[in-house]
């Protein structure tokens, strides 16, 4: 019985989830449907590696492929900050639909043919690229999730992205309406009052290893900001809900949607390398 109603509860919070939109429909600016996160890994064996010789590789890519790839409409590079690997480079690109995830790869592979036209040449080039790697790499589907707060334009300097990933819990008695007023007022009475969060990407689980996660990049001028981001929330929470046994109450019910788990990982996000 046990398997059971907890197989409902996985159920009736993926219902909810798909019917999120309807609840923000403030979003009104076009928003990527899907992600996808591929972590790779330096190639540790480099010797002569260079930031700035790598920086010119991906570049280089980016104009001359992905910046001309109509299917992606993002991509961006993180670089480890503060994560278990130190070896992490994490690429992060976006789509409007599923299907655009298939058409993008095939659109990919046509650019680099005409790009590089002669085999010889284009063998040499991503061979450059690759070596920068090693072959060990992972790849993650997420759903965006309705609530993001959006940057004017592409940042021209690097900056910090804090990554917050919580554990839903899937809770059998869980409410759609109550979830989606305690997730939409915080996102619009804190996370988007909050001037030291440049931009906010939350996120869920789509394909891949972990179903439960719900995650949340924080985009930031500097380390400095996370502290006080954190402080400008409990204030703003504070400011909203004024009263103590109603923060409290809200609290609780907010706990019941997730299990409590959550890691903490910082990355730099590499300006000049974003679509």
């Amino acid at each position: 019985m046990k398997s059971t109603n907890r197989t409902l509860g996985l159920i009736a919070l993926f219902l909810l989830l798909l019917n999120l939109p309807a609840a923000f429909s403030q979003d009104t600016i076009a928003r990527p449907k899907y992600i996808t996160v591929t972590t790779m890994h330096w190639n540790m064996d480099q010797k002569d590696f260079e930031m700035d010789a790598w920086k010119s590789v991906e570049k280089e890519y980016l104009d001359k492929v992905t910046s001309k790839n109509g299917y992606v409409m993002s991509a961006a590079f993180y670089l480890h900050q503060f994560t278990a690997d130190n070896t992490e480079v994490v690429y992060v690109q976006s789509y409007a639909s599923w299907e655009d995830i298939d058409k993008a790869s095939k659109t990919n592979d046509a650019l680099e043919k005409a790009v590089w036209a002669d085999e010889n040449t284009r063998k040499s080039f991503f061979k450059k690229r690759n070596n920068y790697y090693s072959t060990e790499h992972s790849d993650e589907i997420y759903a965006t999730f309705p609530g993001a707060k959006l940057m004017a334009k592409k940042p021209d300097k690097n900056m910090v992205l804090y990554v917050r990933k919580s554990h839903l819990a899937f809770p059998v008695d869980g409410d759609e309406q109550e979830f989606n007023t305690l997730i939409k007022e915080g996102m619009e009475h804190v996370v988007h009052k909050n001037e030291y969060i440049k931009a906010y990407y939350p996120y869920v689980h789509a394909w891949g290893a972990d179903r439960t996660e719900f995650v949340e990049a924080f985009l930031l001028d500097s380390l400095a900001d996370i502290v006080k981001m954190i402080e400008k929330t409990s204030e703003l929470n504070n400011a909203k809900w004024t009263d103590e046994n109603t923060r409290n109450s809200r609290r609780d019910k907010m706990r019941k949607y997730f299990t409590g788990v959550h890691g903490d990982y910082i990355y730099t996000a590499i300006a000049g390398l974003s679509k």
